[in-house]
């Protein structure tokens, strides 16, 4: 795990979107994991003006989500597709059928995680997969648990991870309590691992992450495993290591 510290949010973004830009640069049909929340929306801004510069292009990109609220359609402002339409995918040359987000409204979930999984493997699988961290440790909505979640299933979540989203719905109530996720060892297969934080609030989880033991209560933890992580994290959530 090679942890890289950068001076703030600006400078991570700037970072983050530049490693991105030398994956592309190497291999321009690579398949990039994609995340939400607020940490990467600095980085997905960098990539755009790096694409109306002309200095990336995403024309045979194809990319997967990490994960996807259950029960909200496409079009609701909350939902993730419209989370990755507004902040990249509206502004940038992906193709449509290159985009692969989960379905939130699946008449069949477990057959949508099936499908999901399937596409990842028929795709040659993730080469860089971008991950934000929650204040629990979740990567993706896989939250803590007795044992780490393998494959693209259909998640719970906790009460922590409720609070923490409430801020982007009009009430704690409107927050959806389940969600769609690649799990585990979907993320793990992935040849490179980007994980970002940033803010004295991630401080404690990142601590936790660096210095303690692998443990499913800890779902991040299990990025000690992986032969090509990068933690790139600003001042601030570097403040207690």
């Amino acid at each position: 795990m090679n942890v890289i510290v950068v001076k703030d949010y600006e400078a991570l973004s700037k970072t983050a979107a530049g490693l991105i830009q030398s994956q592309l640069m190497w291999s321009p049909d690579s398949v990039l994991g994609l995340a939400t929340g607020s940490t990467p929306v600095g980085t997905y801004k960098v990539l755009i003006d790096l694409f109306k510069k002309g200095e990336i292009n995403f024309e045979d990109v194809v990319t997967f989500n990490l994960d996807e609220y259950l029960g909200l359609e496409k079009s609701n402002e909350q939902s993730y597709y419209h989370f990755m339409r507004e902040n990249l995918f509206n502004h940038v040359n992906v193709n449509e059928d290159h985009i692969h987000i989960p379905n939130g409204i699946s008449d069949d979930f477990e057959q949508e995680c099936l499908n999901y999984e399937s596409d990842i493997v028929k795709a040659g699988g993730i080469d860089l997969q971008i991950l934000g961290i929650g204040h629990n440790g979740h990567i993706g909505f896989n939250e803590p648990n007795v044992e780490f979640e393998a494959k693209t299933h259909i998640v719970s979540l906790d009460e922590e991870t409720i609070e923490a989203n409430k801020r982007f719905f009009d009430s704690v109530e409107d927050v959806p309590k389940k969600a769609i996720s690649m799990g585990i060892k979907t993320i793990m297969r992935s040849k490179k691992i980007i994980l970002m934080a940033s803010g004295q609030g991630k401080a404690d989880i990142i601590s936790k992450l660096v210095k303690d033991d692998i443990r499913p209560n800890l779902p991040a933890s299990v990025l000690h495993l992986h032969e090509n992580v990068i933690v790139l994290i600003d001042e601030a959530a570097a403040s207690k290591l």
